[in-house]
């Protein structure tokens, strides 16, 4: 069953006011479904987006199907390929003063490669629905779906570089200690047919840059500005290239990064400060680019160290089905062999395994620092925190208020981030001291809840400004 959903005249000029893009696209009703099912496919096989179907261009003007019956044909060739579900949402809007009804079709991100009718798979670049005829082309894709992995790929280089090194020897005193190193990494899968994967030589190899050129490396800049770009005349010295196996690498990268920021000076009121951020923050960031990177890109982790931020920027595209809203929630390893190799190093990086990037953001919050931005650029993964505090209580109490009617206490903690039930009552009350807020009228002491006064809102309305 397909919902109907009415809409405001103010959400439908929002709607014929959006330009395709990306994330959106709109069609006219005549528009044949299996040229449609292009642009969803192309949708899915990117990071999602919404399709409307019902919108005329040149002039952009709401003309949709007559009824629910009218849509049929189209709903028939697209719940064949697409089916309603987690993936695929589909809904009819209505608004009273428009003819007829547009379908709109939202989109996830899916975890396998999705076809168009035609047999092609599409992907979504800008506006467009590009067609992907290239083998290789779909292969990256499968990567990016995480339906292949690159880290089982065999390496064209002699297996005593992972047999016979220090570092497998040492990682099999440790874990099993009568195990023979040829044995073991056979039998990990990590050595097939007389060549070692790109895992072992990531974990096992001294140098796994010799044979993995410009794939396994971490270069760490300095730039001594706060500038949206940095700059070869704001750059500290230059960059410095952390090599070594994955396991090394990752605490070389992140002792160098922390001893660099900790050289770092913000300009404010009080004058020169040094600037903070937690080091645990600094290490699961890294160690998620290190292990979660697409490591069939030819190019090197970038840990970009400005005057106000951190960024780090991981080669390749979120995998599978994660998208930058849902990274905290759900779990996928882009190289699972090597996530599950490293957690068997003593002390491994990845101690709470799929906890890192939640580990980041409880840690600035802890600071009172802004949360991690994480956002796909171009062909990498880019993680920035900001050296930013948090709003006050009192600022995040009006922002939340100009979107919502009213709060109560334990809203206000969540928000917050306050855990005392006592202390977030004093804040409340000193706002309402101050003529800000106001108690709901007609609530009991159990459903309190307080709303913004004319004073509230004007100085709401000022914050937003």
């Amino acid at each position: 069953m397909i919902d109907t959903v009415k809409i405001s005249k103010n959400e439908k000029s929002k709607l014929l006011s959006t330009e395709e893009g990306h994330f959106s696209d709109h069609k006219a009703i005549e528009v044949a479904p299996g040229k449609l099912t292009k642009a969803i496919s192309a949708f899915a096989n990117a990071e999602g987006g919404e399709l409307f179907i019902g919108i005329d261009d040149n002039p952009r003007v709401w003309r949709g199907f007559e009824n629910v019956e009218a849509a049929n044909a189209h709903l028939q060739v697209f719940d064949g390929l697409f089916p309603l579900g987690g993936d695929f949402q589909y809904e009819f809007l209505k608004n009273e003063n428009s003819q007829g009804l547009v379908l709109k079709i939202q989109i996830t991100k899916t975890r396998d490669l999705k076809v168009a009718s035609d047999g092609k798979v599409y992907i979504r670049r800008g506006a467009q629905s590009l067609p992907v005829t290239n083998e290789d082309r779909l292969q990256s894709l499968r990567r990016d779906k995480g339906l292949v992995s690159f880290e089982s790929e065999l390496v064209n280089c002699p297996n005593d570089v992972v047999t016979n090194s220090i570092h497998i020897i040492e990682f099999l005193l440790e874990v099993v200690p009568t195990g023979e190193p040829e044995i073991w990494l056979k039998k990990q899968m990590l050595i097939m047919e007389g060549k070692p994967t790109v895992t072992a030589v990531l974990l096992f190899a001294e140098e796994p840059q010799a044979a993995l050129p410009k794939r396994s490396g971490i270069k760490i800049y300095r730039y001594k500005t706060s500038d949206e770009e940095g700059t070869r005349d704001t750059l500290d010295f230059d960059p410095m290239s952390i090599e070594g196996n994955v396991y090394n690498q990752i605490k070389a990268a992140v002792t160098e990064t922390t001893r660099i920021i900790e050289s770092v000076r913000l300009r404010t009121s009080k004058g020169m400060v040094p600037v903070n951020y937690p080091i645990e923050a600094i290490h699961e960031i890294i160690t998620n680019a290190a292990i979660h990177r697409d490591y069939a890109v030819t190019d090197d982790i970038h840990i970009r160290i400005f005057d106000n931020r951190v960024e780090v920027l991981s080669p390749g595209t979120l995998p599978g089905h994660i998208t930058a809203e849902n990274i905290l929630t759900e779990r996928f390893a882009r190289n699972p062999s090597l996530v599950r190799l490293i957690n068997k190093f003593p002390d491994p990086p990845n101690k709470d395994v799929g906890e890192g990037l939640n580990t980041a953001f409880e840690s600035m919050r802890q600071l009172k620092l802004k949360p991690p931005v994480i956002e796909q650029e171009g062909g990498y993964v880019k993680v920035v925190l900001k050296h930013e505090a948090l709003a006050t209580p009192e600022e995040a109490i009006l922002e939340y208020l100009t979107e919502n009617n009213e709060i109560a206490n334990r809203h206000a903690r969540e928000i917050c981030f306050i855990d005392s039930e006592n202390k977030m009552k004093r804040i409340l009350q000193v706002m309402v001291q101050n003529g800000l807020l106001e108690p709901v009228p007609g609530r009991t002491r159990y459903t309190a809840a307080y709303q913004l006064t004319d004073k509230g809102r004007e100085a709401a309305s000022g914050k937003r400004a």
